[in-house]
């Protein structure tokens, strides 16, 4: 397809300036014999000029980036010509990656090689499929040029940011500290699998003393013990409506990947097994039980793509599907909004499926706007109804919770940025005391 320059119009311009201004007669056939020439010369430019096709593309994409995180993008040109090309091309960038520029121009030498690179920044998550660039080689005289289509099949896969990664390092390292017999800051114990023997020291705990081991060697010997391990966590991950909602502008969902991300290197570095049932209307993804290295990714790329739908979610479903696949004790920790309708209608007919069984931890994030709603000193009556109505949807919110216990559960409902850490905290708690 020829495509003008900017040059083309100018040179049509400043002709016809040039041919007004001499004394020609008529003038305006000398304007049209010359722009009839320039037309002529800029068709045989259109000819001269190298077809798309025969240009040799690739473009370099990261494949996985951070949500709000950079990567970049690089285009590289070959040119199989004997003379420079001086091309541009536009690359088929979705708008929510946040490209510093979709478009590069560039001037490749003969038989030579170019290239250019933009910087992204994903506003979104998701699987983005770019396939095409669109390339327009300029001919030799650069006042017309030829465009074309190029397929570049390609996948960039945003994943969620992990943004509790270091209080997740923070835990396993607690964790494995208490492991080895030492007390933390609150002096709980180490576990309740035995581990070994050794010898007494003056901080250890006389209920610890192995009388048989200390008759037998003649000095005192304590027994060590560690959190148990090979035990499953199953991480249910409701994407339906109640979902959707946001606080601190980001996602309920997006709160809850970051918990599960971080829940499930927690356990899996503790030698623990864990696995993912996402679910809304219908189970959407499902991820089995393990604690082997690649179990964070495998986790990561089940949900990554995830979006909130705008339906109910269907709990006795999910918890059906959960049973069927896992029939041994495991921590089922469901990731959810404690809304007081919602919850009666939904969750809690459906809790004593896997109460009995199972510990189920539920997990929701608490929105402190609404906090600081209800302790605001309103001026004006919409301010008094504000008040009221975050009054009583803290109320409610209560009800839940009291209710959840009551059936059994634990629950852990935290404000924006310490529901991941709360979540981990209840999960060690669970293995220190030897719950499952």
């Amino acid at each position: 397809m020829p495509v003008p320059t900017w040059r083309l119009p100018v040179a049509a311009a400043a002709l016809s300036l040039v041919v007004l201004l001499l004394p020609l007669h008529p003038a305006w056939l000398s304007v049209v014999g010359v722009d009839g020439v320039l037309l002529a010369v800029a068709v045989t430019d259109w000819l001269l000029a190298v077809r798309p096709a025969a240009v040799s593309v690739t473009r370099e994409l990261p494949g996985i980036v951070p949500l709000n995180g950079r990567a970049e993008v690089v285009w590289r040109v070959d040119n199989p010509s004997p003379r420079q090309l001086n091309l541009r091309l536009a690359d088929e960038l979705a708008p929510s990656l946040r490209a510093a520029s979709r478009r590069a121009r560039l001037a490749v030498p003969s038989d030579g090689r170019a290239s250019a690179r933009t910087e992204l920044q994903p506003s979104r998550r998701g699987r983005f499929i770019p396939s095409e660039v669109v390339l327009r080689v300029e001919g030799p005289l650069r006042l017309v040029a030829r465009q074309g289509r190029r397929e570049l099949q390609g996948s960039i896969r945003v994943y969620p940011p992990f943004r509790s990664r270091d209080e997740a390092e923070l835990r396993i390292n607690k964790a494995r500290i208490l492991e080895i017999g030492l007390r933390s800051a609150q002096g709980r114990g180490g576990g309740t699998e035995f581990d070994s023997l050794r010898d007494y020291s003056v901080d250890d705990e006389f209920r610890r003393i192995d009388w048989a081991a200390t008759a037998r060697a003649a000095r005192p010997i304590v027994r060590t013990y560690r959190a148990e391990r090979n035990q499953t966590v199953v991480l249910l991950l409701d994407a339906g409506r109640l979902m959707a909602g946001r606080v601190d502008d980001v996602a309920r969902l997006d709160h809850a990947m970051d918990a599960v991300m971080m829940l499930t290197a927690v356990a899996t570095r503790l030698g623990d097994r864990a696995g993912l049932v996402a679910f809304d209307q219908r189970v959407r993804a499902v991820v089995s039980p393990g604690h082997s290295r690649d179990q964070l990714s495998r986790v990561t790329e089940a949900m990554y793509a995830l979006e909130p739908e705008l339906v109910e979610s269907d709990y006795r479903g999910a918890f059906a599907e959960t049973l069927a696949r896992f029939r041994r004790r495991a921590l089922l920790v469901v990731f959810t909004e404690l809304s007081e309708q919602a919850m009666a209608e939904t969750l809690l007919p459906a809790l004593p499926l896997v109460a009995r069984d199972h510990l189920v931890v539920v997990a929701s994030v608490r929105d402190p706007e609404v906090v600081r709603w209800a302790r605001s000193s309103p001026t004006d009556g919409g301010g008094a109804y504000r008040k009221a109505a975050a009054v009583a949807g803290l109320d409610e919110r209560r009800r839940t919770v009291a209710r959840l216990r009551g059936l059994g559960a634990t629950v852990v409902d935290a404000p924006p940025g310490r529901l991941a850490p709360q979540l981990a905290d209840a999960y060690l708690r669970v293995k220190a005391t030897g719950r499952l």
